[in-house]
């Protein structure tokens, strides 16, 4: 799933697809600490801590996100990377 994501992440050219793909990364990640965590230290819970707060960062990471793509499309009218560049004037 993380490579998957990094695929995703490097051939994408839509700003919605480049934050799914960064979401995949950031959830395979947090599925290796949970998996770590129940086969290295079945006792203990650092890692199922570490995973819900990874989830609620990644979510205020997403409506972060989502707020600066809407604002980019109301100024260009188009989600591209590409079309990015035209911000800057």
């Amino acid at each position: 799933m993380f490579f998957i994501g990094i695929y995703g992440f490097i051939t994408r050219k839509n700003m919605i697809a480049i934050l799914i793909s960064l979401e995949l990364v950031l959830n395979a990640v947090e599925i290796n600490f949970a998996v770590f965590n129940r086969y290295l230290f079945p006792e203990q819970m650092e890692g199922m801590f570490f995973t819900l707060f990874g989830i609620a960062i990644t979510a205020a990471e997403t409506a972060v996100a989502l707020a600066i793509i809407i604002n980019a499309y109301r100024c260009i009218g188009n989600i591209d990377i590409k079309n990015l560049n035209k911000m800057k004037d």
